[in-house]
Formats: structure tokens, C-alpha cells, sequence
């Protein structure tokens, strides 16, 4: 199956996912410019109106770039919408969207038909976020048009399965888009995924380190400094489980080696669960594929070289092989 228009010709197959607190309109916007998917959680924006005044932006600026670079035209951007009963701003969010025509609309933490419906109500294309096959089959069933899969490593909120076997296993029984997530954070990755049957690969953290994200210096700092060992898989901050940054659980006086359980049923994204420390501002969600980030710059510079790389891990796979050729005979 195809993927919809508004995925097509993008200048590498890559979204940039949705980052709480860190992406906004200057993140959004340079992402899109360098040709790849650009996204914001909506709730990134407060109070409600604040939301309407980043829409107007973002699709002003990408306009006007458009106009001013018919030959490289920005990406589509998305927002999204946290589907889960503790999001009080649900409704008005997405009334938002609807009027804006956001292209795309991610949903995460529920699924819901009348919120699908509203967005395909102009065009627009759902993606939900699942970790398992049977939140897969859910969200398709409520009228979600792709997937994206997130893997054990991802960032922030992450599932436990290996990609190889989700990616399988959806592919069985779904043939849309679908995006992969999970520790992916150079250009190799993205070819990875599409090899294993993802149509585009979904990227955060390295994403973290980039002049246009909305960052504290230490944060920043951390996702170059820092490797896979370096992160932990909790629930104890959300009532989610995650991963999230060693150093910053530290430094909010916890032995991140010994996490209690959080109760999953209060489900909390602003406060840091059990804690005095605010998960995201203070406990900093990070992937594991930030081993791979060796320096800080804009998002220009990044994807240069997730392009680049891109292209050399496909020139690779591409190369004649000899596996399986018969043994030469003895002449």
C-alpha cells in the first residue's frame, strides 16, 4: 500500500517525534524546512489559546518558505494529541487542528473513533502510537490510518518488544503506513527500518541536542555525553513506563537502580508520580540510541548528515552479494 500523498517525497523517510516541553514552533519549523516531518505535542502549548497562535506560525512560516522555494518545499508538520481521559484540553485541541488543517495528527494513550473522524473530516492522516499488536488491531479498528511502533529504546514512553518481532508481527495483518521508533538516531537506523518493513523511521531524542529544541543547556549536554547505559525503563514518573536519563534521576536524589512501582490508573504528565521532581522538566525521557549523537548544532546540520548517512547505508545494501553462491571447485 502506498503511502498518502502527504508522505511522499519527503526528503528522507523520517518523522520527528513529538517531544513534551522540548519541541515547539522553532523545532517544528526547522525540521519541516530540512525536509523531514516536524511534530509538537499540543499540550506543549499553554495555556489552550497558546496552541492557536503556534498553528498560525508554523503554517505561515511554512507558506512562506514554500513560496520562496518551490524546488525545496518544507515537510508537512504534526501535532499530537494525548487520546487519554486525564487530558482535559482533548475536545479544544482538536477543534484547533480541525481548523488549522494540521496535515497530520498523531495520537498516543487511547484511541478514539469521534477524534479520527474530526481530523479526516478535512484530510487529514492519523498516526497512533502502539507498543503491542493488540493496540495495533484497536486503533486501526477505530479508524486510525497508521501505525507507528514503538519499540523497546524509544524514548519517553516505550514499549518492551524487540522491532523485528512488532514490525512482523503488524505486517501480518496491516499493509499502511507505519513508522518504527527506537533508539534510531543516525541515518543507518532509517535504513534499518525500512529493511525491516517500516515505510519511515520516527526520531526524538538525537533531535534533543539541536539548537532549535526548547532544552535546558544540561539536558542538551547530556544527550552528547551520554550512551545506552545510561538509561533506565521506569513508570515510577508518569504511571507510564519509560526511559529515562540516569544522571537526572540521580540528581533528583533517587537511586535509579531501585525505582519503585507507580500505579499505572494515575496517570500524571506533569508531576514526577512518587516523586518531588517533574517528570520531563527534572527527569529528562531519553532513548537509547543516543550513543550515536557526538555533537550539538542546528537541525540543518543533523539532517545533512542523517542524509548522508542514509544514503551510504543504502549504497551498502545495494552492493552485490555472494552469500549462498556455490563453493568454486578445485580445477
Amino acid at each position: 500500500m502506498a503511502l498518502p500523498p502527504v508522505l511522499q517525497n519527503l526528503r528522507l523517510p523520517l518523522i520527528g517525534s513529538p517531544l513534551f516541553i522540548i519541541s515547539g514552533p522553532e523545532l517544528v519549523i526547522a525540521q519541516c524546512k530540512a525536509g523531514i516531518v516536524g511534530s509538537f505535542p499540543a499540550l506543549n502549548a499553554r495555556p489552550g489559546p497558546v496552541l492557536h497562535e503556534w498553528l498560525d506560525r508554523i503554517t505561515t512560516e511554512l507558506a512562506e518558505h514554500n513560496e520562496k522555494n518551490p524546488d525545496r518545499p518544507a515537510a508537512p508538520f504534526a501535532v499530537n494529541q494525548i487520546v487519554h481521559k486525564s487530558n482535559d484540553r482533548l475536545q479544544h485541541d482538536v477543534e484547533a487542528c480541525v481548523k488549522f488543517k494540521v496535515p497530520l495528527v498523531i495520537t498516543s494513550l487511547g484511541a478514539r473513533k469521534d477524534v479520527n473522524d474530526a481530523i479526516h473530516s478535512y484530510g487529514g492522516v492519523v498516526l497512533h502510537d502502539v507498543i503491542d499488536t493488540f493496540f495495533a488491531r484497536k486503533a486501526l479498528e477505530k479508524g486510525a490510518d497508521g501505525l507507528i511502533a514503538v519499540c523497546t529504546g524509544a524514548g519517553g514512553h516505550a514499549g518492551q518488544l524487540s522491532p523485528f518481532a512488532l514490525i512482523q508481527e503488524i505486517r501480518e495483518f496491516f499493509d499502511g503506513p507505519l513508522a518504527l521508533s527506537g533508539a534510531i538516531a543516525n541515518g543507518g537506523a532509517i535504513a534499518a527500518a525500512q529493511a525491516m518493513g517500516a515505510d519511515l523511521a520516527y526520531m526524538g531524542s538525537a533531535f534533543i541536542a539541536c539548537d532549535e529544541a526548547n532544552a535546558m543547556e544540561g539536558y542538551k549536554e547530556a544527550i552528547v555525553s551520554y550512551g545506552a547505559e545510561d538509561i533506565v525503563y521506569s513508570n515510577l514518573f508518569t504511571g507510564v513506563h519509560g526511559n529515562y536519563l540516569k544522571p537526572s534521576i540521580e540528581a533528583a536524589g533517587l537511586d535509579p537502580d531501585n525505582l519503585p512501582e507507580s500505579d499505572p490508573s494515575k496517570m500524571n504528565f506533569g508531576s514526577g508520580g512518587n516523586t518531588k521532581s517533574k517528570a520531563w522538566k527534572d527527569i529528562w525521557g531519553c532513548g537509547q540510541g543516543i550513543g550515536a549523537v557526538k555533537r550539538r548544532g542546528p537541525v540543518a546540520d543533523y539532517v545533512d548528515q542523517l542524509e548522508s548517512e542514509y544514503k551510504a547505508a543504502i549504497d551498502k545494501l545495494n552492493q552485490p552479494r555472494t552469500w549462498g553462491a556455490a563453493p568454486a571447485t578445485a580445477g
